[in-house]
C-alpha cells in the first residue's frame, strides 16, 4: 500500500460517520448545520447591505446598543489620541506642537468639531457601520488655514459594494476599491453625495475616482484579505432585536394588566352601578376614587384583577441575555447596562483590565495606524511645502511622533498611584511612561511643574505637594 492510500485509510475512513473530529461529523447533532465556505469578502458582499441598515436602526432605537457604542468610544477616544512630536530639536519640536494645536480646530471640513472630535466620530462610525472613509482635502492659501489641509468624513455608503470588474488599464475593482496588479490600493470609486440622502437637492449617483493617497479607509480587519468592514453589532443584532421586542411585550402586558382594577358581575344587565359611565364603544365602566365606599346591589359581585407576574425569572433572564450581548460587543455587562449590583473592587477591575486591552488594541491598530499616522504625515508634508514649518535637516525626523491615548481612570486611584510610584522607584518603568499612560505629554507636564514651582518661590509660598527637598529643613537637621 503506497503512502497516499494509507493516508486515505487513516484520515478519510470509508465508513459513514467516522471522522477524526466530532464537529466535522454528519450526525443528528450537526443536521442542518451547513455553514458557508465563502471568504469574508464574499460573505460581506452578500450581507452588508442588510447588516449596515439593521445595525444603524438598532443603534437609533435601542438604548443598550446606543450605550454600548458611547461606552466604547468614550474609553477608546475620550478627549482624543494626541501626538507628541519626537523631533530631536526641542525648539522645532515646540513649533510643530504649537502649529498642530492650532490646526486641530481647523481640521473638520464641515466646521462642526475639531480633529479629536473627528476621531470620536470615525470610531463610532466604524462600530455602527463597520467602516468609515476619510478624505484628506488640500486647500488653497486663500482659505486662510494654518496648514492647507482639511478632513471630510464619509459614511461607507459612499463606497459601492457592487463595483467589481476588471479595468482597461489592467487594474481591477473590488467592492469599489481599485487595485493594481500586485494588489495595492490605488484609488476609490466614491459617490459625490450620500446615495440615501433623498432630501439633498444636489443628490447624484455619479461616481468619482479618488486616488488612494487622499483617502483613508478605517475598519477592523478580522480575517486575512478582508476588503470591507462589518458592523460590530453583527453577532448580536438578532438577539438585540428579539430581546427588545420581548422587553416591550412585557411592558405592554404589565401596563394592560394594571389598567383593570376589577370586574363587576351583575345578575341583571340593566341594573346600574354607582359611578357607572359608558366609554367610547358604549361599554359601561365604573371608576374608583380614594375613599370610595361602594354599595353593591343584590346579586352583584366584584372580581378583582389578579394578572400573572413574571416574578424573579424576568430579571435573571434579562441579565443573562444582556451579558451575552455585552460579550459579543467586547464590553463589560456593567458598561452596557449601568447595573453595578454585586460588583466589588476586584471584580470590576478584572473586567476593566480585559476591556482596556481591547481598547488599546483598537486604538493603536486602527485609529492610530489607519487614521492618525497618515494624516500626520500628510500634514507635515503640506506644512513644510507651504512654509508653515521651517525645513531643517532630515525631513524624516519630522514624521516621528508618539500618539498618546487618553488615560484610564481607575476604580481606586490611590492604590494605582502607589503601584506606579513603586514601579518607577524599582526601575520597572520611567516617569515618562507613567505620564503617557495617564494621557499627558511628560515634557509639557514638566514645564508646568517648573512654572508652578517658580511662581510659588517668587511669592514665597510652599505647599505639601512640592516634592523638592527643603534646604532649610535639611540644614536644621544637620545642626542638631
Amino acid at each position: 500500500m503506497n503512502i497516499w492510500k494509507r493516508i486515505q485509510a487513516n484520515v478519510f475512513p470509508r465508513r459513514k460517520g467516522m471522522y477524526g473530529f466530532e464537529a466535522a461529523s454528519a450526525s443528528r447533532r450537526t443536521y442542518g448545520w451547513n455553514p458557508s465556505t465563502g471568504d469574508i469578502n464574499t460573505l460581506l458582499a452578500g450581507g452588508i447591505e442588510s447588516l449596515r441598515p439593521r445595525s444603524r436602526d438598532m443603534v437609533r432605537r435601542n438604548a443598550w446598543a446606543t450605550n454600548a457604542l458611547d461606552a466604547f468610544v468614550g474609553n477608546a477616544i475620550g478627549v482624543g489620541i494626541k501626538p507628541q512630536s519626537a523631533h530631536p530639536d526641542s525648539a522645532l519640536k515646540e513649533k510643530i506642537q504649537e502649529l498642530w494645536l492650532r490646526w486641530t480646530d481647523e481640521a473638520d471640513a464641515t466646521g462642526l468639531t475639531d480633529f479629536y472630535g473627528l476621531q470620536a466620530l470615525a470610531c463610532r462610525t466604524v462600530m455602527e457601520a463597520g467602516e468609515c472613509l476619510i478624505r484628506m482635502r488640500p486647500r488653497l492659501p486663500k482659505d486662510g488655514l494654518s496648514v492647507p489641509l482639511q478632513l471630510q468624513l464619509l459614511e461607507p455608503e459612499h463606497l459601492p459594494t457592487i463595483e467589481t470588474r476588471r479595468l482597461e488599464n489592467g487594474n481591477y475593482l473590488r467592492s469599489g476599491i481599485e487595485f493594481n496588479g500586485i494588489g495595492q490600493r490605488v484609488a476609490y470609486r466614491l459617490y459625490r453625495e450620500h446615495p440615501g440622502d433623498v432630501s439633498n437637492p444636489m443628490a447624484s449617483t455619479e461616481l468619482v475616482r479618488v486616488p488612494a493617497e487622499w483617502v483613508l479607509h478605517l475598519f477592523r480587519p478580522i480575517r486575512p484579505g478582508q476588503l470591507r468592514g462589518q458592523p460590530w453589532l453583527t453577532q448580536v443584532l438578532l438577539k438585540l432585536h428579539e430581546l427588545d421586542q420581548y422587553d416591550d411585550a412585557e411592558l405592554v402586558r404589565k401596563k394592560t394588566a394594571a389598567m383593570f382594577a376589577g370586574f363587576v358581575v351583575k345578575s341583571s344587565p340593566g341594573s346600574p352601578i354607582l359611578g357607572e359611565k359608558a366609554n367610547g364603544s358604549g361599554t359601561p365602566v365604573a371608576s374608583l376614587e380614594p375613599g370610595t365606599l361602594q354599595i353593591l346591589l343584590p346579586g352583584e359581585d366584584i372580581k378583582f384583577s389578579n394578572p400573572a407576574d413574571v416574578g424573579a425569572s424576568y430579571e435573571t433572564f434579562m441579565r443573562v441575555q444582556l451579558r451575552s450581548i455585552a460579550a459579543g460587543m467586547g464590553i463589560t455587562y456593567e458598561q452596557l447596562t449601568g447595573d453595578l449590583t454585586g460588583v466589588n473592587y476586584s471584580s470590576i477591575r478584572a473586567g476593566l483590565l480585559e476591556f482596556r486591552r481591547r481598547c488599546e488594541q483598537f486604538q493603536h491598530q486602527v485609529i492610530v495606524f489607519q487614521m492618525c499616522r497618515p494624516i500626520w504625515r500628510r500634514w507635515i508634508e503640506l506644512a513644510i511645502i507651504t512654509g508653515a514649518l521651517p525645513k531643517q535637516g532630515d525631513v524624516a525626523l519630522y514624521y516621528n511622533a508618539k500618539w498618546i491615548p487618553p488615560g484610564f481612570a481607575w476604580v481606586d486611584p490611590l492604590k494605582d498611584i502607589k503601584a506606579q510610584i513603586m514601579a518607577v522607584r524599582a526601575g520597572f518603568k520611567s516617569r515618562a511612561e507613567v505620564v503617557s499612560e495617564l494621557g499627558y505629554d511628560v515634557e509639557a507636564t514638566d514645564r508646568e511643574i517648573a512654572a508652578d514651582n517658580a511662581r510659588a518661590d517668587s511669592l514665597g509660598q510652599s505647599y505639601d505637594t512640592d516634592p523638592r527637598p527643603d534646604d532649610s529643613n535639611a540644614s536644621d537637621e544637620s545642626e542638631t
